[in-house]
Parts: structure tokens; C-alpha cells; sequence
């Protein structure tokens, strides 16, 4: 494990000094870098100024919540395609799904197992170097109004006041391209949690639809009612067929 992750940065962004000081102990045990930030506040001024590999939010912060700082960065800025684990107390349905819909890659409740805690970590930096060399299929896909450049990892719009560049995270990019390559074919949940998160256990049908429903804000005119990322419902997902 220590060698796959040696030589990666992380910002921890946590209240409590004792969570926050273990933390940082076993993420630097297996070869990251680590900053810490004690509040909202300053753990946005870190991710405005430099880019991390993984960034570890607690939900409850003094100044800025975690939820809000995930919005924030993912928005645009040196994080917007970083690993994001948040971290909070609570454990509802509720809470997850907000975490996850505001763009973490997974989620852990407090009081959590450092085997836990490692074992999330490794599968989401693992996930975003996997989704660093992309798909296979390096050509530039056109699909109505979107472009998407798969080598230079850039999805452009085409909005009647001209080209717009859509800032998505890695995840979002690689679901979009699976979904671009084969135009008008259904996926389902399985199938894109296969495609695109492969052997990571801690990711359910849901995070497909969470990914899904950022895609959407992104890149609908009206995302209410989707015309590019359809839903063929009681199965998966589909890029509408312009053809």
C-alpha cells in the first residue's frame, strides 16, 4: 500500500485535534505528504492555493462546513479533480447522499477503524490514478453539443452564446465518455460502477446516480428534464443518439 500512494499530497480539514493528528499519522505512515487545517476557513485558503491528491473533509467545521468546501472546489481551482473522503459524525442516509451529492468520492462516519479509514483512502486515490490515463480511447467525440477530448481530458459545450469548457471531476469525465463512446446504448448501474470504478467495494448504485446528477447540472440546459444524459428507467443510463 505504501509505495502505490508515496510521493502523494493530502490536506486534512478537521476540528478535533486528536482525529485530526491521527489521521495524519497513518496517512503519512503510508507515504503522503500531509497539511492539516483546523477550520472551514483555512482549509479552503490551502485548496484555493495549491492542488492535493486527496483532500479529507470533515462535514461539521468551525467557519466553513465540509460540504460547502467540496462545492466550492469541485466549482472550479487547482482541487476541482481531487479525491474527496469526507468525514462527519453523523451516519444517515440523508447526510451521505448530501456529501456525495455535493461531490465526494465516498464517505465514512466517525468513530471509524483506521483499516477503514486506510482502505477508503487507498481505493479512492487508487480510483483517480486509474481515471489519470483515461480510457483507452484517446479520439475526440463529438455528440450533439457536446465535444469530448479524451486525451487532453476537456468536454466542451456548444451554447447558442458560443463554446463553453465544462470543469468536471474524474469521475464525471469517465462516466460521460462511457456513456459518448456507444451513443444511445443503455448502461446500467453495474455496468458504469464496472467501466468506471472497477474492483472499489465501497461505491454502490447510488454513487452512479449521485455522478449522474451532477453530470446533469453541468451540462443540461435544464437538468429537470434531461436532452443529453437520458434515463431508461428500471435500467440504467444512455447518451442520447444524435443520429
Amino acid at each position: 500500500m505504501a509505495a502505490a500512494l508515496e510521493g502523494k499530497t493530502a490536506l486534512i480539514v478537521e476540528d478535533q485535534p486528536a482525529i485530526r493528528d491521527l489521521v495524519e499519522l497513518h496517512l503519512a505512515s503510508v507515504g503522503f505528504a500531509v497539511d492539516t487545517a483546523a477550520d472551514g476557513t483555512t482549509g479552503l485558503r490551502l485548496l484555493q492555493e495549491r492542488a492535493f491528491d486527496l483532500v479529507i473533509l470533515d462535514v461539521m467545521l468551525p467557519g466553513l462546513d465540509g460540504v460547502s468546501i467540496c462545492q466550492r472546489i469541485r466549482a472550479g481551482g487547482p482541487n476541482a479533480a481531487a479525491a474527496v473522503l469526507m468525514v462527519t459524525a453523523r451516519d444517515t442516509e440523508a447526510d451521505k447522499v448530501r456529501g456525495l451529492e455535493s461531490g465526494a468520492d465516498d464517505y465514512i462516519a466517525k468513530p471509524f477503524g483506521v483499516r477503514e479509514l486506510l482502505a477508503r483512502v487507498t481505493a479512492v486515490t487508487r480510483r483517480h490514478g486509474r481515471a489519470d490515463a483515461g480510457p483507452d480511447d484517446s479520439a475526440v467525440l463529438v455528440r450533439g453539443a457536446l465535444r469530448i477530448d479524451n486525451s487532453r481530458r476537456i468536454v466542451t459545450l456548444v451554447r447558442p452564446s458560443g463554446p463553453e469548457t465544462i470543469e468536471l471531476t474524474r469521475q464525471e469525465f469517465d462516466v460521460l465518455h462511457q456513456l459518448a463512446v456507444r451513443p444511445g446504448r443503455v448502461f446500467s448501474r453495474s455496468a458504469l460502477l464496472e467501466a468506471v470504478w472497477a474492483d472499489d467495494v465501497y461505491v454502490t448504485d447510488r454513487t452512479v446516480d449521485t455522478v449522474i446528477s451532477r453530470l446533469r447540472r453541468k451540462v443540461e440546459q435544464d437538468p429537470r428534464d434531461p436532452e443529453l444524459i437520458l434515463t431508461a428507467w428500471g435500467v440504467g443510463y444512455k447518451l442520447a443518439d444524435a443520429g
